[in-house]
């Protein structure tokens, strides 16, 4: 019996890594001889470049950059030297949990800090850049990333305005005369699980601004800001406003498509196809995976979505392990999907999270071995 274990992460309990050894520990509890493939997943966000150090072998090269805030914090990116690769997990420099509820202030965010680690990997010679999008503190449209790189953002008197909201509604041009130039020789991929355009209704602002703490009168002014940084720039990034995936992240998601040429991928494939996923699953009797909620979301581009669509192509069958699981997510089972909760009814969200390795783990043991045979 083979069984892939391929987990996103379960938000505040366990990491993806941690998730796919409670589940190959749950198989093995159930049939000790069973072969298991751990390969821990991640739709873009949180995770992200654990899950492809995890699976690839790729090493992590560790980086000191600004947070969100421009606080110095412990950050890095997964390089993988015989491919000039580098991974970077936009949320682990300017992501929305390392920074406390009271101090976050999305107005003066920026993502200068994935600027940074984007240097740190072209001077270490990356060819190839894969930034995983999601989890962000931040409403800049990248121009804090674009800073880092050498766009100049000026104001009438052709002083150069720091990448924040509150600085950037008085720009009057955009200079992308210094762009580094190592950047033309870059392939850059953008792993995304939203295809928000980047203004209006559907926005970063709008849709994602009050996840971050924005008021409506917040709301109001980043959405007015980033539509006065479009009608200053170049028409490529004009016309990238409008793509599927350009509000991700704040609207960092528009300036490498706009700015910087990136190609826009839906995370989970993305992932999938760089861990080798597809492969395995061909291989394999069984399917595993899961993530803290599942729910409406999940079948739009989140993880379990995006495992199950690559194991019904090789028709093997898959279940899936959620710390919770809402009624809305019942479309997503079918004969070929099982869904379960690893949480006991009566279980309290605090203990759920702290217990939650070893739920999983009796979960699935349960499951294989009422179904193994």
């Amino acid at each position: 019996m083979l069984v892939v274990c391929a987990p996103d992460s379960y938000k505040e309990s366990m990491s993806a890594p941690l998730a796919a050894q409670a589940m190959a520990d749950g198989v093995r509890d159930a049939v000790p001889d069973a072969v298991v493939l751990q390969l821990p997943m991640s739709d873009g966000g949180e995770g992200f470049t654990a899950a492809i150090a995890s699976a690839t072998g790729a090493v992590w090269v560790p980086a000191v950059v600004p947070d969100a805030l421009g606080r110095p914090i412990e950050s890095g990116y997964v390089w993988a030297p015989g491919v000039h690769r580098a991974v970077i997990e936009m949320a682990s420099a300017a992501g929305l949990e390392g920074i406390a509820a009271k101090d976050r202030n999305v107005r003066k965010a920026s993502t200068r800090g994935v600027g940074r680690l984007v240097l740190a990997a072209l001077e270490n010679g990356a060819r190839h850049l894969v930034i995983g999008l999601g989890g962000s503190a931040t409403n800049d449209g990248g121009a804090g990333l674009l800073d880092e790189l050498g766009v100049r953002f000026l104001d009438e008197a052709g002083t150069e305005l720091e990448p924040v909201p509150t600085e950037l509604e008085f720009c009057a041009a955009i200079d992308l005369s210094t762009l580094d130039p190592r950047l033309a020789d870059c392939r850059i991929e953008a792993a995304c699980d939203v295809t928000n355009p980047l203004l209006g209704a559907h926005g970063a602002s709008a849709v994602y601004g009050p996840q971050k703490g924005a008021t409506p009168d917040d709301v109001a002014y980043l959405d007015g800001v980033l539509a006065h940084l479009v009608r200053l720039s170049p028409p490529s990034a004009a016309v990238a406003a409008g793509l599927p995936g350009s509000g991700a992240a704040g609207g960092l998601g528009w300036a490498l498509l706009g700015f910087l040429g990136a190609t826009m991928r839906p995370g989970v494939d993305l992932v999938a196809d760089t861990i080798g996923l597809d492969a395995a699953v061909a291989e394999a009797d069984l399917v595993l995976t899961g993530e803290g909620s599942v729910d409406a979301q999940t079948l739009h581009g989140k993880t379990p979505a995006g495992v199950a669509a690559i194991a019904q192509r090789h028709s093997v069958p898959v279940v899936v392990f959620g710390g919770r699981i809402t009624a809305d997510a019942q479309p997503f089972a079918s004969d070929a999907v099982s869904l379960v909760c690893i949480t006991p009814d009566s279980q309290p969200l605090a203990d759920a999270l702290r217990l939650g390795q070893a739920n999983l783990r009796r979960s699935v043991a349960e499951w294989v071995a009422a179904h193994a045979g």
